[in-house]
């Protein structure tokens, strides 16, 4: 049987205006011993200045690595979003950011389809999206990193789009990474639709959703940047992570899994009604006995990375 392990998405300073050290310095001060950091491509005056957790791909990738080791924590995977079907916009960035993680021993880069060009069609888009996969699955093979396809916009938003596009390139490099709340968002049944890709899941991101948000734009979207803590929502995250360990016991190997959902984050102290898995984001509780992010001048709502290790 797996285990679950903890970690935290460096998105959650994301409202803090503080640089990707320091959202490194303070996930380990916390207690987390995993983080997925998000990289970006060229230079912008925000991260450049200190304002912003991003890294430059322009940077040395030991950067990350270097202040991540210092401060004790592994690198879960590395978060690169960006439109497949735009090779313009995502090619050489996707490729940079599997070579990072190449050199720096990341196991996975997730990304999605995104937002498409307004003037192309389905099957226009779908040519242009190969063409970006192929050419990113060249360089993940030889490196041994796994790409992550999200559900996340127009296409991947049911669970036969998401297949289409996973199916779109043959590569032992290319995988799924299921997100929850983006799932359940877009009308489909998270459960079944886990089920279904399990066996190809190389990274999850759990996010619930609130009854609010559901009644707001349940149907309407296929993807969102917030939900709430995992519990305190709608979603069976027993059930999610019991299929999840279930499927890490059968593979026998390790897979991490991506928590992404700026949800507020609770002192193992505070009473849950939840008790089956304490050691994961929201209801799960977080490890950290130094308190929580509000002791730090952080915002309420956080992305949390979830590890699941065979």
């Amino acid at each position: 049987m797996g285990k679950i392990q903890i970690g935290l998405n460096t998105e959650y300073s994301r409202s803090s205006d503080k640089p990707f050290e320091w959202a490194v310095e303070h996930t380990a001060a916390m207690g987390y011993k995993y983080i997925e950091p998000m990289v970006h491509f060229g230079r912008e005056l925000m991260s450049e200045a200190g304002y912003f957790h991003t890294v430059s791909m322009f940077d040395d990738p030991y950067r990350i690595k270097n202040a991540c080791d210092k401060a004790g924590l592994t690198i879960s995977g590395l978060q690169a979003h960006g439109p497949l079907g735009r090779p313009e916009v995502h090619g050489e960035y996707l490729k940079m950011a599997i070579r990072v993680a190449g050199e720096i021993g990341v196991p996975v880069v997730n990304t999605d389809e995104g937002i498409k060009a307004s003037w192309t069609t389905q099957d226009e888009d779908y040519v242009l999206i190969r063409y970006t996969l192929q050419e990113a699955a060249f360089v993940a093979e030889r490196r041994g990193v796994k790409i992550g396809l999200e559900c996340h916009s127009q296409y991947s938003r049911t669970p036969d789009g998401l297949d289409a596009i996973y199916n779109l390139v043959r590569s032992p490099s290319i995988g799924i990474n299921l997100d929850t709340g983006n799932a359940y968002l877009a009308g489909q049944d998270v459960y079944a639709w886990l089920e279904r890709v399990a066996s190809r899941l190389v990274h999850l991101h759990a996010k619930d959703i609130s009854t609010e948000h559901s009644k707001r734009e349940l149907g309407k979207v296929a993807s969102t940047p917030v939900g709430c803590a995992c519990g305190e929502g709608i979603l069976d995250w027993k059930r999610i992570i019991g299929t999840a360990l279930s499927f890490l016991a059968f593979w026998n190997r390790e897979k991490t899994f991506t928590a992404k959902n700026r949800s507020r984050v609770r002192s193992p102290k505070e009473p849950r009604s939840v008790g089956w898995c304490a050691g994961t984001h929201g209801c799960f509780r977080p490890a950290p006995s130094s308190g929580v992010g509000r002791s730090f001048g952080l915002p309420a709502n956080w992305h949390v990375t979830v590890s699941l290790v065979a």
